[in-house]
């Protein structure tokens, strides 16, 4: 089809061209990173355009050139048919997103000697971007019994707000901003104070690298320069509390950090114990500092070490765009059974942006009315969550911030997209296309 050799023309003259125009923050890491997200995701998007209008045309136009009529008359079923088409749309889909992440990748390795980066920049590219980081959050701490404990001194004091007796729903939404809040104070140190996060089942991918502590903190009253200074301590610290034998190094780090910017601290990885136990120390120096640091709970603090290497997070984020394209193709071969060409592409782009944007829309509809959000639970949310969330499969978020994309991770989405929904549909649209009436019988 003509469609598909102008997709591929465009995506071969934009795609180096991109890697030229666009420069991030101006470092090598910044191009690269905004070279892989643009790239990846305007690939995807024009694939996800193709395989809806082929896979929709590849069956209407059966319909409108009469040729439906040639191949129904030989032996061949329906649904055999309509696999046929399926399988057509799903290999030109492989050829194609294996052209252009081919492109994708060579030009993203290629980038730094074209910019004739310095050894430090090549560095740090191979340290925070041409690798798969494993992600450590900070471990939640469970705080139901402080909530329960506020709540109830809250109760006793008469210091509830008057609504919270006449609704359920208002007490639970009010219980869960004090966990919100105590949480907090759990991730702030004021002067003087220290904070402790212990991680398990560390595990890097090599002895001889190095591991990073992600951070950003907030501050309850803005510093004049706002920097805040910190002392930290990274390693097994059960060595110092039980006055054991050390078996591995404890490292110290004295910094001065901008407030509410990330920053990593690159740690060797002998400090992590041999059953994979590490404790990150956080103490806020009351020498220097005249405020309180908060740890955002979300991405506040986190630990990341190398599980795998560039080349396979790419083309595990490549098949990621894979089952979206299969999920369409079946969406589209479903919508071509029973409505025309525009009304069956338009019908599959609602489908498209929606799913695009499905994460948004759950999480928005929890923060409504109390009752709004009874009628939304019933109604509209199930509808939702039958489509799929790209949004949360998307393979950008795991390449621009080198998080290791997982095998497992992978196979769920398949089971998810393709396995469940995506064989769904195809099943619906068989049903469909036995019933539907092709030619009648005149006399």
């Amino acid at each position: 089809m003509k469609i598909a050799v102008v997709f591929t023309i465009l995506l071969l003259v934009l795609l180096p061209a991109m890697s030229v125009v666009m420069t991030g923050d101006g470092t090598t890491k910044g191009r690269v990173q905004c070279f892989v997200s643009y790239g990846l995701s305007l690939s995807s998007f024009l694939l996800c355009l193709l395989t809806i209008v082929v896979s929709i045309y590849s069956v209407t136009s059966d319909f409108q050139n009469k040729q439906i009529y040639t191949v129904l008359t030989k032996p061949v079923r329906r649904f055999q048919l309509l696999l046929g088409k399926l399988l057509g749309v799903i290999l030109l889909d492989v050829v194609l997103l294996g052209l252009f992440s081919a492109v994708i990748y060579s030009i993203t390795v290629y980038i730094p000697r074209f910019l004739d980066s310095d050894q430090a920049e090549l560095q740090q590219l191979k340290n925070e971007f041409f690798t798969a980081r494993a992600a450590l959050p900070a471990p939640e701490v469970d705080v139901s019994l402080d909530v329960e404990r506020l709540y109830k001194q809250l109760e006793q004091t008469h210091q509830l707000p008057e609504e919270l007796a006449y609704s359920s729903r208002a007490r639970e939404n009010y219980k869960k901003a004090l966990a919100k809040r105590v949480k907090l104070s759990k991730r702030a140190a004021a002067p003087g104070q220290e904070l402790v996060w212990e991680f398990d089942n560390v595990r890097p991918l090599e002895l001889e690298q190095s591991f990073f502590i992600r951070f950003k903190y907030d501050v309850s009253v803005n510093p004049p320069d706002l920097q805040v200074n910190s002392q930290w301590l990274v390693g097994d610290i059960r060595q110092i509390r039980f006055g054991q034998k050390m078996r591995t190094p404890i490292y110290s780090f004295d910094r001065k950090d901008l407030i509410r910017t990330f920053y990593e601290i690159e740690v060797p990885a002998d400090a992590v114990a041999e059953d994979g136990f590490l404790a990150v120390v956080f103490l806020n120096p009351p020498q220097f500092n005249d405020t309180t640091v908060i740890f955002p709970p979300r991405d506040g603090l986190e630990v990341l070490y190398k599980a795998d290497t560039f080349a396979a997070n790419f083309i595990r984020a490549a098949l990621l765009v894979l089952l979206r394209l299969v999920f369409l193709a079946c969406l589209g071969i479903l919508a071509s059974t029973f409505l025309s060409l525009p009304v069956a592409v338009l019908f599959c782009l609602v489908i498209f942006f929606t799913g695009t944007v499905s994460g948004f829309v759950i999480e928005s509809f929890d923060f409504l009315s109390e009752a709004v959000t009874s009628v939304y639970s019933f109604t509209i949310k199930p509808v939702v969550r039958i489509l799929p969330q790209f949004d949360k499969y998307s393979p950008t978020d795991f390449l621009v911030f080198s998080r290791l994309l997982s095998w497992a991770f992978l196979a769920k989405a398949a089971g998810v997209m393709v396995g469940i929904k995506a064989v769904l549909l195809m099943i619906a649209a068989v049903l469909i296309f036995n019933r539907r009436e092709i030619a009648r019988v005149s006399v």
